[in-house]
């Protein structure tokens, strides 16, 4: 099965009465089958994004491969996205692998070189099929080993998300609205009103990163204000590692190896599973 790009798959989940798609973070390939399980427990589309470390480390065509094989195989429609990646080298090559969606992350520059970054990254991506995700502000919080301090925290305006939207035509656009990557005990707090206004201005699909650690009431009200795809990455890694040490501290070293990722794996399916059934 061919691997969808973002506005393909999103038009599948609006079918399927989804108000938006959540994009999961894989950390490793063991983790991989307990995504599939959790879009045929929910009958969703499923989007995975792979960190540029993730890639790195299992390397892009493998990722590709067995993406696509279990996409195949089980009949799940499903995106392959690069995630926060700011080396168009690296980009180029999750492309010429198969990725069906990238992120260009330029929040770290000023706008203008954000846009002219992100429509390179564009003109490389589209003629391939392959969507482009932005990012425009600051989110706090630590992403792949990258840190954000509060103090660098820097909320996305009205006008520079209408700007740059109009001057690139980023398919999705991440916007700083109040989430933290990385917040698992605390409460996000998202600014409802600010949002509103970006999709107002923008019409555009907007990104919600950090899900974790925003309220399912708070993430409700974010997807009805116009964020199209949420990002979740700290809970499934949280209860994966969580269910690890607790099942390795348990066993022996003569047991089979799958006996202590099992219970690993069914915590992230169910993770999965709630977050899906709370985008419809």
């Amino acid at each position: 099965m061919k691997l969808y790009n973002f506005p393909a798959l999103l038009q599948l989940a609006k079918a399927r009465n989804y108000k938006a798609l959540g994009s999961f973070n894989l950390h490793c390939l063991e983790m991989l089958p307990a995504y599939f399980r959790a879009a045929q427990r929910a009958d969703s589309p499923l989007m995975i994004q792979i960190s540029t470390g993730t890639a790195e480390y299992l390397g892009y065509q493998l990722l590709v491969d067995a993406v696509s094989s279990l996409a195949a195989s089980e009949q799940i429609p499903t995106c392959l996205h690069l995630d926060h990646c700011s080396d168009p080298r690296a980009i180029r090559t999750a492309i010429d692998a198969g990725f069906s969606s990238v992120m260009y992350d330029g929040s770290h520059l000023n706008i203008d070189e954000n846009i002219a970054n992100t429509r390179l990254v564009i003109e490389m991506a589209r003629p391939r099929g392959v969507s482009v995700e932005a990012e425009l502000g600051a989110i706090g919080g630590a992403e792949d080993g990258k840190m954000v301090a509060a103090e660098d925290i820097s909320f996305t305006t009205v006008a520079d998300a209408k700007r740059f939207v109009d001057e690139t035509g980023v398919d999705m656009l991440a916007v700083s609205v109040g989430t933290v990557h990385g917040l698992y005990t605390g409460k996000a707090q998202i600014q409802h009103q600010r949002l509103m206004e970006i999709t107002a201005a923008t019409a555009t699909p907007l990104v919600l990163h950090g899900g974790t650690g925003v309220s399912d009431d708070d993430m409700r009200r974010a997807v009805s204000g116009g964020i199209d795809k949420v990002n979740v990455g700290t809970e499934m890694n949280v209860q994966w590692v969580g269910r690890c040490k607790e099942t390795f501290e348990k066993g022996k070293v003569s047991d089979s190896v799958r006996k202590f990722l099992i219970p690993a794996n069914e915590a992230v399916t169910n993770v999965l599973t709630e977050k899906m059934n709370l985008f419809r």
